[in-house]
């Protein structure tokens, strides 16, 4: 019992301090007012909180009540023991914010101790039930950390993106809205960064190098791997397992060679240069995740084509690409990124305005003279396309991956 008891403390105080410290910050960027959350109070409220559900759930009966008292004990233990100030604001500064805040702070705390201690009983405790818990507590933190580190970003980065210079002047780290502005002034500096400074430009060029990337990489990678997978010749395994050794190569000590040959050869300063550098670093990442794909692939079905009279261009064009659908959008997918993010190449081969890239005109912008939201509003405008792309590829991704299987 003894051992039931510090674990169900343990774990409650945890996540007592991880929500409150979490919403604390949240509420400071969203509102722009300094809130000092109170991590130990809440620490101990939430293993207070925690020790009532293992003490008081006896049955999926009593789980709703259980998790209702535990809400209000928590709620109560905090509020004595903080004076009615949670994150050291006096209640009158932006009530409302703060009882969203506190709410929401007590409401993850409810539900991450219930989740760790679903199963758990005030009594003995196996060793099995104990790892059982710090999996799930240890499964939890690594979650809300590793959203942190991807969400904060982000959030900082559209935050400043829609704030006026004036604001960003008068407090840099104030992150919340002013909705007083109306939606043109929220806006202000994508529509400046369209109108005055060629954004659309870059947005079209990075669009056609990052397509045509695409193609050429589907172009060259599919022949190269169904030949290393289905075709006999000398050398084979050799190919096949060196396909990715220009990756050992880091792309520094290919930038300063390419650049001296693509000056002599005029294809720098042209999309000409980055037409040929991207597929070619490309190319071999493809050809080795498309290989893979394709031994796996029924072989009978396309000796069945052959012997139906068609060529090998026919066998796969109709056969082997239409089965291979999920693994020709995932490999889209990521080269598609890999051009559209791209820095290095495009830094050290373009000079022209006219034909920057995103991350090439994103740069551009990173100077005295530009102001920084509209380098923040460039940075999302290069970020949210291929989110969209990403989120609608993962459909064609999760219903094809039965594709290519043998019909009994």
């Amino acid at each position: 019992m003894l051992a039931c008891i510090l674990i169900a403390l343990a774990c409650g105080a945890v996540w007592g301090a991880v929500s409150m410290l979490v919403t604390g910050v949240t509420l400071t960027l969203v509102t722009g007012q300094v809130a000092v959350p109170a991590v130990g109070a809440a620490a101990i409220a939430g293993a207070l909180q925690a020790l009532w559900l293992v003490w008081s759930v006896k049955g999926s009966s009593a789980r709703s009540q259980s998790s209702l008292t535990g809400f209000f004990i928590a709620f109560i233990v905090l509020m004595v023991l903080t004076m009615a100030m949670p994150f050291s604001l006096p209640l009158s500064v932006m009530p409302v914010w703060q009882a969203v805040a506190l709410v929401l702070s007590l409401g993850a705390m409810m539900y991450a101790n219930a989740a760790c201690l679903r199963g758990i009983a005030l009594g003995a405790m196996r060793r099995y039930d104990q790892e059982v818990v710090l999996i799930r507590v240890l499964k939890g933190i690594g979650f809300v950390f590793f959203t942190i580190i991807v969400a904060l970003p982000f959030y900082v980065m559209v935050m400043t993106s829609l704030k006026s210079q004036q604001a960003l002047l008068a407090n840099p780290l104030d992150l919340s809205i002013d909705i007083g502005q109306g939606i043109a002034g929220l806006f202000r500096s994508y529509v400046e960064l369209f109108t005055q400074y060629d954004f659309g430009t870059y947005l079209l060029v990075s669009t056609v190098v990052s397509v045509a990337t695409v193609i050429l990489t589907l172009l060259f990678s599919v022949p190269g791997a169904y030949a290393v997978s289905r075709l006999r010749f000398p050398g084979r395994a050799m190919l096949s397992r060196s396909v990715l050794l220009i990756y050992m190569v880091p792309a520094i000590v290919l930038v300063i060679p390419l650049y001296t040959v693509f000056s002599q050869l005029g294809l720098r300063n042209s999309l000409t240069g980055l037409l040929i550098v991207y597929p070619a670093t490309t190319i071999p990442v493809a050809l080795y995740m498309l290989q893979g794909y394709f031994r796996g692939l029924p072989a009978e079905l396309e000796e069945a084509g052959l012997m139906d009279g068609l060529s090998r261009i026919g066998v796969i064009l109709k056969i082997t690409l239409p089965l291979s659908l999920p693994a020709l959008a995932s490999v889209s997918l990521y080269v598609f990124m890999i051009a559209w993010n791209e820095f290095l190449f495009a830094f050290m081969f373009l000079d022209d305005p006219d034909i920057f890239t995103l991350s090439r005109g994103i740069v551009a912008l990173n100077s005295s003279e530009v102001p920084r939201q509209h380098l923040m509003a460039g940075a999302v405008i290069a970020t949210v396309p291929v989110l969209v792309i990403f989120l609608w590829f993962e459909r064609f991704l999760v219903q094809g991956l039965t594709a290519g299987s043998v019909k009994g």
